[in-house]
């Protein structure tokens, strides 16, 4: 089956090899959430091509999963994001947007430094790659973006909270505006990843089990769960504009 035809209109159930013949780029694809949507592509018989900064864990990456191609760099360094928009040799079919993180500060407590590169990574990178992907994402393809929901309670700190209300807005209207390319936004709780695990420290072990015992599915979510969705979000070519929580239903029990 063509890449043309699965992702032109063919029907959107999940079927084995539901994204053969597609090309998917991860940026921020080296670990936790990134390298398993990577992983669960590959399973569908998607290419994959991966973005990071750290050479040798994104190497590995590469490695394990049987990855088209990697690069290794900074995707904020938006002079290399654009060379490396300009050195892929086809059109792609789906781009996902890994790479940032979670700044949790009050205005008293703001690092401006900081705050600066994370208003580049959370947004004036999805703005630098949305439009590099005009012309290299083929219709119907995906843009799809990782957020989170932890802002959405004011205390979690000004700049997230900016951001989460900003995401599914930004969603929307690129939706519209780069049609018929597909934009679709992914809002998260707390995930297993590794990052979570440097945010945390050694009070992870207690967050886990807070979490186990007061989520709804009695479980934490991991990065295959989000990775499912993330896979989803790319075979079901009816997604579009739309913001997808997915949080074990952490929303409904705290504050």
């Amino acid at each position: 089956m063509s890449a043309g035809a699965v992702v032109g209109g063919a029907p959107s159930e999940r079927r084995p090899g539901a994204l053969a013949g597609q090309t998917v780029v991860v940026i921020g694809g080296s670990s936790g959430i990134g390298l398993e949507t990577a992983r669960q592509a590959r399973s569908e018989g998607a290419n994959v091509v991966l973005v990071g900064r750290n050479q040798e864990r994104l190497e590995h990456a590469a490695r394990e999963i049987g990855a088209q191609s990697s690069a290794a760099f900074d995707a904020t360094d938006f002079e290399r994001l654009d060379r490396f928009f300009d050195e892929l040799p086809t059109t792609i079919n789906h781009i996902m947007v890994t790479s940032g993180g979670p700044y949790y500060a009050r205005l008293a407590d703001m690092d401006f430094a900081w705050a600066r590169h994370n208003v580049e990574a959370e947004l004036w990178l999805p703005l630098h790659i949305v439009r590099r992907a005009v012309g290299k994402v083929r219709p119907g393809g995906t843009l799809l973006f990782i957020g989170g929901t932890g802002g959405r309670r004011p205390e979690a700190g000004t700049l997230i909270a900016a951001f989460t209300a900003a995401m599914p807005a930004l969603t929307k209207a690129l939706a519209v505006e780069l049609a018929p390319v597909r934009v679709n936004l992914i809002a998260a709780g707390f995930v297993d990843t590794p990052l979570s695990a440097s945010l945390l420290g050694d009070q992870l072990e207690a967050r886990r089990e807070q979490l186990r015992t007061t989520l709804p599915i009695r479980r934490v979510v991991g990065p295959a769960d989000i990775a499912a969705l993330a896979v989803h979000l790319m075979i079901n070519t009816a997604a579009t504009g739309a913001t997808y929580d997915i949080d074990g239903g952490q929303q409904l029990v705290e504050g």
